[in-house]
């Protein structure tokens, strides 16, 4: 039987009232190899935790672990956010931060990690010591288990895994956007379900994530300083999740260090602005590469969220990613110009009023390269609009459109199988 650590032999406060910090942190400090952090029912208010290798934190049905008010408790780290390394406020939960990792770690339990992401996103924001914390971030570590949890209300982004390996994540939900009564957070931006970064070997399955941006963003590091890293992220697989509001599941724009060998399988979007985005510009270099969803569908009735230079549609592929309009001149091609090639979308239904059904834009340097579509059936406020692409192939497509043409193409070598 696993040894189970109480935080209430500790000293932690189960009311909330008082910030329990020191108590969860020396639970954790004591816990052997292969011992398990026990939260019982209750409401724990925290700063930053450290979480070390060969544990279990284990948080009851029914418990909540709250990050505190107070941003003092949460010291400022270098690691990255948003594509390059910079100061960050810890988050809520942490591994691997300012060390050389952690292995063999479970987080666990259907309990609630509650970040109490409004009152810190205003807070850091105002201060400026560093980018916003997450709920729970974890770098240069392996073999880590996330499954039963509830993860809700970050400053920034929920979940953020970064240099990993071997991630496995199950029967989760995650809430960004509104509680789980329907309440929507004040002001938050920026507020990913998970971002995998730089990270190999991940599986996510059987979740729930409503977003109010990504729901799942795949990452490797933003220009020159994401090529020098040059650390991938590959071999990820996402299956039966269920996604509400955001944005779907995104492949880029920091994707410098390369992104490879993705599926998604068998998951539903309900209003989320698309089912899947590859997004990349001029300026980033790398390859996004190998990319499959299928057995997908996209129904998206909330008019927040139109046509844009940050979102095209409920199918896109993106070249020209934070572009107001699609420059025809060519650039010379240099390690600042990216490439997406071999992308396939199968068996996928999408009905959307956001914007475009399907949209494909490489660069007029560089052209997307083998896209392959099949079995879709799509109705978007724009049909399908594809620019700068070889080789795209499409077999049983039928696209509508509510205004406007159903396809446009140009510059484009297409077959129609």
């Amino acid at each position: 039987m696993i040894n189970k650590i109480n935080i209430i032999d500790f000293g932690a406060d189960k009311s909330g009232k008082t910030i329990s910090t020191a108590a969860l942190q020396a639970a954790i400090d004591s816990c052997g190899k292969g011992e398990c952090v026990y939260i019982p029912k209750g409401i724990y208010t925290s700063g930053a935790l450290f979480l070390k290798s060969n544990m279990t934190l284990f948080i009851e049905d029914g418990a909540y672990l709250k990050g505190s008010d107070d941003t003092n408790d949460f010291p400022v780290y270098t690691y990255r956010w948003e594509g390059q390394e910079t100061s960050c406020y810890a988050s809520l939960i942490n591994a691997g931060i300012g060390s050389d990792g952690v292995y063999n770690l479970v987080i666990e339990g259907g309990g609630t990690i509650d970040a109490n992401g409004v009152t810190l996103f205003h807070k850091e924001m105002s201060e400026k010591k560093g980018a916003r914390g997450r709920a729970v971030c974890i770098r240069n570590s392996s073999d880590i288990i996330i499954r039963g949890v509830t993860i809700r209300q970050s400053p920034a982004w929920c979940l953020h895994f970064i240099n990993c390996r071997n991630v496995n994540i199950d029967s989760i939900k995650i809430h960004t956007k509104y509680d789980e009564r329907g309440n929507r957070y004040k002001d938050i931006f920026n507020g990913d379900g998970i971002d995998i970064d730089s990270c190999k070997n991940v599986y996510i399955a059987n979740s729930f994530i409503a977003s109010q941006d990504d729901c799942i963003a795949i990452k490797s590091g933003k220009n020159a300083e994401g090529r020098a890293a040059a650390m991938s992220s590959e071999d990820i697989h996402i299956e039966n999740c269920r996604f509400e509001s955001g944005f779907g599941v995104a492949i880029g724009s920091e994707m410098s260090g390369g992104v490879r060998n993705v599926t998604v399988h068998g998951c539903v979007f309900n209003n989320t602005f698309s089912i899947g985005s590859v997004k990349t510009c001029r300026g980033r270099g790398g390859v996004i590469e190998d990319i499959l969803f299928e057995n997908v569908s996209l129904l998206n009735t909330d008019t927040e969220h139109m046509d844009c230079k940050w979102f095209r549609g409920g199918i896109y592929v993106d070249s020209y990613y934070s572009n107001d309009e699609i420059a025809t001149d060519k650039q010379p091609v240099t390690e600042e110009t990216p490439l997406i090639r071999n992308i396939t979308f199968r068996d996928a239904m999408v009905n959307t009023c956001g914007g475009n059904a399907v949209y494909i834009s490489g660069l007029p340097e560089m052209h997307c390269k083998n896209i392959y579509l099949e079995n879709i059936e799509a109705i978007g406020t724009y049909g399908m609009k594809v620019y700068f692409t070889d080789n795209l192939k499409m077999k049983n497509v039928n696209i509508s459109a509510r205004a406007g043409d159903n396809y446009i193409f140009k510059d484009v070598t297409k077959e129609q199988i």
